[in-house]
C-alpha cells in the first residue's frame, strides 16, 4: 500500500470490492480513512452533516456479511447523499433554512437501496437550496468550492456530491437532475454523472423540485462507477406514483442496466480495434452557438474526433427547438416548484417565524425568512403561471413546447442516430461570487433542460481541459429512452483509450 489515504488507494468500485472481498482492506479502515478526509477538506464545504458513529456502524455491519462471505455487491463501498434525500439518523435540510434541523423518519428508496447493498454512508452533501440553481452557490449554508480550483464553483445543483467524488472523499454519491443538476457540476468537477431514464429510479424520499423533471442519479469517477451504482437503483417502486413497472417490455428491475451494458460491451470487444463500427453519433447544430466559449467547444470537438477513430461516424443533425428549451423549462419548472414547495408553510414542520400576529402572517413571515432569494423568485414565478389568466397563456403552452421538443429527440434518435453529443455547458466553471443575473444563469442550461423535458437519459464524462482556464469540460451523450446501459457503454469504449476520468486535482 501507498501512503497515500487508504480509501483513495483503488481506482474504482470494482478494485475496492476485490480487496475487502479478499480481507486486505477493511470497511471499518476504509470508512475512517474517508471521515479523516473529509474533515481534511472541510474547506470544500460539500458536506452539511458528517455523523461518524452512524458511518462506522454501517461500516461493522459490511465487515460482518463480508467475513460471512455472504456480502452484496458494493458492501463496504463509501459513499453520501445529496441533501435531498430524506435519511433517518442524518439531518435532511435541502441546504435551507427552512429545513436545518429536520430529521426524517424513513430513508428515501434509493438511500435503502444502495444500504441494502452494503454501501456505506458518510453524511450528507451540500447543494443549491431545494436544488434550485447551476453553481452550488444558491445553499443556505454556503457554497461549495471547486477542488480543481477553490476560487470556482463546482456547478450545481448537485455540486456537493461532484465536488466530493472529484477531491476523493467517496468513491461515488446519490444526486438529482431537473435541468442538469447532476450533469453539469460533474462536468465542472471532471467526473462521470448520469441521469436515467425519468421513471426508472424511484423519486420517493427525494425532497421535490419539479415532480415530471426530477430524476435521481449517481456520480463517480467513472462510467463503470456509475454502472456499480446505478444498476441495483433502477428498480419499479410501488411507493413512488411515477414509477415505472416496465421499459420497453422488460421489467424494470436491478440487472436491467448491467445487462444492456455487458451486452454492448461484448459487442464493442467482438468488433476489434474499432469498437463503435456502425455507431452513429448525431451532433446538434443547436449545441455548437455563438455563445459556446472556443476552447470548450474546441474540447467538445477532439472527444468527437476520438470517438470516429473508434469506428463512430458523426452526423450533423437538428434539434430545432433547442431555443424554446430554456423559456419551456422555466415556466413548467417553477410552476412544478411552487406547488411542491407549498407544504413549507411553518405550520407542521420546518422553520417558522419567531414574530407574529395571526396565522396568515405567520405563514408568510416563515417562508420569506426561511426561503433563499432564488426558491423565492421561482415560487413568484410559477404561482404567477398557474394563476386564472395566465394557466393557458403560459403553462399549457409550455407543456405542448414541451411536448415537440421531445419529438425533435425522438425523430433525430430512431431515424437519424443512435447518441447524441454535445457540451454539457457552454463555459468552464465559474468564479464563486461572480453570478450574473437569474435570467443569464438560467440560460446556461439551454443543453441539459431538454433532456429533462424529454425524459430522456443523459450523461457527462470529462473528457479534457478548456486552455483558456484549464478547467474541465464534461461531453455529455444522451440516448434513447430505457438506453441507460448502452450509454455507459458508448461512455466506457471512450474512457478505455483516454485518462480524463482519472485525472485528479493537485490539492489531492
Amino acid at each position: 500500500m501507498s501512503d497515500a489515504p487508504l480509501h483513495t488507494q483503488f481506482n474504482s468500485i470494482a478494485q475496492l470490492r476485490e480487496a475487502l472481498v479478499s480481507r486486505q482492506v477493511s470497511a471499518q479502515e476504509l470508512a475512517q480513512s474517508a471521515l479523516d478526509a473529509i474533515q481534511a477538506r472541510a474547506d470544500l464545504n460539500a458536506f452539511l452533516h458528517v455523523d461518524a458513529t452512524l458511518s462506522l456502524e454501517q461500516a461493522r455491519d459490511a465487515d460482518r456479511l463480508l467475513a460471512d462471505g455472504n456480502a452484496p455487491a458494493l458492501a463496504g463501498v463509501p459513499i453520501g447523499h445529496k441533501d435531498l434525500f430524506v435519511t433517518q439518523g442524518w439531518r435532511t435540510t435541502a441546504a435551507s433554512k427552512m429545513l436545518a434541523d429536520y430529521v426524517s423518519p424513513f430513508d428515501a428508496t434509493v438511500v435503502a437501496q444502495l444500504r441494502q447493498a452494503g454501501a456505506v454512508s458518510l453524511g450528507k452533501l451540500n447543494c443549491d437550496e431545494f436544488g434550485m440553481g447551476s453553481s452550488n452557490e444558491k445553499s443556505a449554508f454556503g457554497p461549495v468550492k471547486n477542488p480543481w480550483n477553490t476560487a470556482t464553483n463546482p456547478g450545481g445543483s448537485s455540486g456537493g456530491s461532484a465536488a466530493a467524488v472529484a477531491a476523493g472523499l467517496l468513491m461515488g454519491a446519490t444526486a438529482t437532475d431537473t435541468g442538469g443538476s447532476i450533469r453539469r457540476p460533474a462536468a465542472m468537477c471532471g467526473v462521470s454523472g448520469i441521469k436515467p431514464t425519468y421513471g426508472t429510479v424511484s423519486r420517493y424520499g427525494v425532497i421535490a423540485n419539479g415532480s415530471s423533471l426530477d430524476q435521481a442519479g449517481p456520480i463517480a469517477r467513472s462510467a463503470l462507477d456509475l454502472l456499480e451504482l446505478l444498476d441495483p437503483i433502477t428498480a419499479f417502486d410501488a411507493a413512488d406514483a411515477t414509477s415505472l413497472e416496465h421499459c420497453n417490455g422488460t421489467p424494470n428491475q436491478p440487472g436491467r442496466v448491467r445487462h444492456d451494458f455487458d451486452r454492448a460491451v461484448q459487442a464493442h470487444q467482438a468488433a476489434g480495434s474499432t469498437p463503435l463500427k456502425g455507431l452513429r453519433i448525431g451532433v446538434p447544430d443547436e449545441f455548437f452557438s455563438a455563445d459556446i466559449q472556443p476552447d470548450v467547444a474546441a474540447t467538445i470537438d477532439a472527444a468527437l474526433k476520438q470517438y470516429e477513430s473508434l469506428g463512430a461516424e458523426r452526423v450533423r443533425i437538428s434539434l430545432p427547438r433547442t431555443s424554446m428549451s430554456v423559456p419551456v423549462y422555466y415556466v413548467i419548472g417553477p410552476a412544478e416548484s411552487s406547488s411542491n414547495l407549498s407544504r413549507f408553510d411553518g405550520v407542521r414542520y420546518g422553520y417558522r417565524t419567531a414574530q407574529y400576529n395571526d396565522l396568515d402572517e405567520m405563514i408568510s413571515r416563515s417562508r420569506a425568512e426561511g426561503f433563499g432569494s432564488e426558491v423565492i423568485r421561482r415560487i413568484m414565478v410559477g404561482t404567477y403561471v398557474l394563476s386564472h389568466g395566465y394557466y393557458d397563456a403560459y403553462y399549457l403552452q409550455a407543456q405542448r413546447l414541451r411536448r415537440l421538443i421531445a419529438d425533435d429527440f425522438r425523430r433525430a434518435l430512431t431515424e437519424q442516430c443512435d447518441v447524441i453529443m454535445g457540451p454539457v455547458a457552454p463555459t468552464v466553471a465559474g468564479d464563486l461570487g461572480t453570478e450574473g443575473s437569474p435570467t443569464e444563469e438560467w440560460t446556461a442550461d439551454i443543453f441539459t433542460v431538454s433532456a429533462n423535458l424529454a425524459g430522456l437519459p443523459a450523461m457527462s464524462i470529462p473528457c479534457g481541459f478548456a486552455s483558456k482556464r484549464n478547467l474541465p469540460v464534461g461531453l455529455q451523450l444522451i440516448g434513447n429512452y430505457f438506453c441507460e446501459g448502452q450509454l455507459l457503454a458508448i461512455a466506457h469504449a471512450y474512457q478505455n483509450v483516454t485518462d480524463w476520468h482519472q485525472r485528479k486535482p493537485e490539492q489531492q
